[in-house]
């Protein structure tokens, strides 16, 4: 697993990757409750969002990506040109097949209405993926306007809007 580590730490620059040995600090293995090797603890904003345990490469590549892509990293310096918000909210959108924005996160819902939403999509049946628009103020904003969707959570399915919990309801 240090390789598969290694390696997203290559394509994924933006994400900070630090191993512990679990022998060697007990009071961060006791705090999170690490019971075997490997463990994988996911952090943003200095709390922790996942959490997977053992030796599963595929899975964590998968959720580095999509924690990556959910995540709101600093703006770019001034060097670098920015990014034309529609390009990006396009970017996001076709990030995956099924693709939902909401307040939190699966893990951590900031909205009542998510578990509705989910369970009205019949999205807990297939492989989705989320965009915490809480983390990303130009997003929250930008989307809106883009989608002329007004509401949080936003379904999109191939790209394509399907709407907020009561159309897809």
């Amino acid at each position: 697993m240090n390789e598969v580590m290694a390696e997203l730490a290559k394509v994924q620059p933006e994400v900070t990757f630090v191993k512990l040995e679990a022998e060697a600090v007990p009071e961060v293995s006791e705090k999170y409750e690490i019971s075997s090797v490997p463990t994988f603890l996911f952090f943003k904003s200095s709390q922790k969002i996942d959490r997977l345990d053992g030796a599963h490469a595929p899975e964590l590549t998968k959720r580095v990506q999509r924690h990556a892509s959910s995540a709101s990293f600093p703006a770019p310096s001034s060097s670098a040109p920015k990014e034309d918000l529609n390009v990006r909210l396009k970017r996001l959108i076709n990030a995956a097949p099924c693709m939902l924005f909401m307040k939190g996160s699966p893990q951590e819902p900031r909205c009542g209405r998510y578990m509705l939403h989910i369970d009205g999509a019949g999205v807990s049946r297939v492989d989705y993926d989320t965009f915490d628009i809480l983390e990303d103020e130009e997003v929250r904003q930008g989307l809106k306007t883009f989608s002329n969707w007004p509401t949080y959570p936003q379904l999109y399915v191939r790209g394509e809007l399907i709407g907020g919990l009561d159309i897809v309801k």
